[in-house]
């Protein structure tokens, strides 16, 4: 009887241990679940909140919230994740023209009678507006397919979606290069503000001897930078989604060009439409951009002292 009960005992004591380790682990999944899609939410409800026209149109959200929980019911986990694809394959070659092309037009500008802080700031914006003629025939695609209110099933892939832009409209500025003007705008505004901030206020405040304080320092500078420039970008952000996006009538154009499109959205819907989705825009540029200029920063230095 005795031996009966340990075993027992023994069994149940496995069992529980099993279910405490699968609880644990359906945690830690629905941790990484939601890590996951909060981050993919920043991206995707920007915007969301920049193509909704007022509290008229009757697709709009009334808060960050309210767009996640919308999007969440009506199109399933996966719709945050609509145009996810063509950001994938621009982010590399993106990214490399941005801090390649600073480079070069850093070291032609050092060529002119330009100050160092100037030149720093023009050549951000050189920058910014090489990475928008990369970058733009994909951010038609994305915007295209981020539009799409059905069900992530239902919408075509990227490709598709590609050819179909392609074959309708072609390579120009109806197709899929429609929105340049506000993507040079956005990508140029961007990086001039970004780079020039930074490395202005960088060499003019003191430096730290201790390693953590000066990589805070740093950090909070290029945060500071970061944030700064998607404050005064995001006008030309919102014109870019208006014109790559939905029109509001069904083969009618209202927005046509960048600073049309900026003087329309103010006119019917007030200047704080121009600055829609620069919360979630924020959340992902301020913090982001700072590694992005630290790793820059680490990478610039150790290819000077090696090659």
């Amino acid at each position: 009887m005795y031996r009966g009960d340990l075993l027992g005992a023994r069994v149940l004591c496995r069992t529980g241990t099993k279910q405490m380790r699968r609880k644990r682990n359906e945690n830690k999944v629905r941790a990484g679940v939601k890590k996951i899609t909060g981050g993919n939410t920043q991206i995707f409800c920007h915007f969301r909140f920049q193509i909704q026209r007022g509290t008229s149109d009757p697709t709009s959200y009334k808060s960050l919230g309210d767009c996640f929980r919308t999007i969440f019911y009506k199109e399933g986990i996966f719709g945050f994740y609509k145009g996810i694809l063509p950001p994938i394959l621009a982010e590399t070659p993106k990214r490399a023209v941005k801090f390649f092309t600073f480079e070069q037009y850093k070291k032609l500008l050092n060529l002119t009678p330009l100050s160092p802080g100037l030149a720093l700031s023009v050549a951000g914006l050189g920058s910014g507006l090489t990475e928008a003629v990369v970058v733009n025939p994909f951010e038609v695609v994305k915007v295209s397919l981020q539009a799409n209110r059905e069900s992530f099933k239902e919408q075509p892939s990227a490709f598709a979606q590609a050819r179909r832009i392609i074959r309708s409209d072609g390579f120009g500025l109806r197709g899929l290069n429609k929105g340049l003007t506000s993507t040079l705008g956005r990508h140029g505004v961007f990086n001039m503000i970004y780079f020039g901030f930074y490395f202005n206020v960088k060499d003019a405040l003191p430096t730290s001897s201790d390693p953590t304080l000066e990589f805070l320092r740093k950090f909070t500078i290029g945060l500071t930078s970061g944030t700064i420039s998607s404050c005064v970008n995001i006008p030309f952000d919102v014109a870019k989604s208006r014109i790559q996006g939905p029109q509001p009538v069904l083969g009618e154009i209202k927005y046509r060009t960048c600073f049309q499109t900026m003087a329309l959205v103010y006119r019917e819907e007030g200047y704080l439409a121009l600055y829609k989705g620069l919360v979630p825009k924020i959340m992902r540029l301020g913090p982001g951009g700072a590694v992005m200029l630290l790793v820059y920063e680490h990478v610039s230095g150790w290819l000077q002292r090696n090659w």
